[in-house]
């Protein structure tokens, strides 16, 4: 017999978790103002995500996934409420904060290596030159770009780019991940290898991480949690998921698993049912 999935409807800290307010959504809303007048984007979100938490949201086109992200990131103030970290308004981007975008954002002037150590001089300057070589070159090795170190963006592969992209995120030891849908333009072959990289670099560092994705095999693969979004406009969360497989995981192991099934059917008919995504 197999368990039905759980999932939190409530989106309320977890009891006696000492991480509870690590970084946390309080009644946040966002209202857009447009040539047609306002837009509310998101109402009444509360969440909070705990230390070292992987957080996957998944949610149709126009439901304020990159919103949320954005507002994490410190590039969007909400219109109500607040988004903490560690107790703190978020009120401006800072390095504690790094995003991954869908399209790498390196500098195409720049070698692999420079792209990473540029961000490493700005957001650790209290390491000499030395150290700041091993901490981009041990993250280049943890993503097996130590051989193309010296290559351009121009003459590596778009998952080299991204590659790179994550590397660079890390080396700078964030306390939040942010990525934006940063397997979205991959191959599922190379989409994969990322996955597993991601998640064995996230399981050395544990930063806490936001990301967001169209993909409920990879939420179920990399996330603690799955928020799942209503649709907009005035989207808020819908559910969110527990996903308890134990760690490392591998895509065989998990896939194997009965449960498996019945978390991907409750996530589908969340989006395709109950939310479905009506054009017009």
């Amino acid at each position: 017999m197999t368990t039905a999935p759980m999932a939190i409807t409530d989106h309320l800290p977890l009891e006696g978790s000492s991480h509870e307010s690590f970084l946390a959504f309080h009644n946040v809303g966002q209202v857009f103002e447009t040539r047609r007048g306002p837009f509310e984007a998101l109402r009444d979100i509360n969440l909070q995500v705990h230390q070292g938490e992987f957080l996957c949201v998944i949610g149709h086109s126009g439901c304020g996934k990159s919103t949320l992200l954005n507002m994490v990131s410190g590039f969007l103030q909400p219109s109500s409420g607040q988004v903490t970290l560690a107790g703190e308004p978020i009120q401006q981007p800072g390095p504690d904060r790094m995003v991954v975008f869908q399209n790498y954002s390196l500098l195409p002037w720049q070698t692999v290596r420079q792209n990473v150590a540029l961000a490493v001089r700005a957001a650790r300057p209290e390491l000499d030159a030395a150290s700041q070589r091993r901490v981009v070159d041990h993250h280049l090795e943890m993503v097996h770009l130590s051989e193309a170190a010296d290559m351009r963006p121009a003459q590596i592969s778009g998952g080299m780019k991204q590659r790179v992209a994550i590397a660079r995120a890390l080396a700078v030891n964030p306390a939040v991940l942010v990525l934006d849908e940063p397997f979205g333009a991959l191959d599922a072959i190379t989409k994969e290898e990322l996955q597993e990289e991601l998640l064995a670099i996230w399981c050395e560092q544990k930063p806490t991480v936001l990301m967001i994705t169209h993909d409920i095999d990879e939420a179920l693969f990399l996330a603690d949690r799955i928020v799942m979004m209503t649709n907009g406009p005035s989207a808020t969360i819908g559910e969110i998921l527990e996903v308890p497989f134990e760690r490392p995981r591998s895509y065989e192991q998990i896939q194997s698993d009965a449960l498996y099934g019945n978390l991907r059917n409750h996530a589908l008919d969340f989006l395709f049912r109950r939310h479905a995504h009506h054009d017009g």
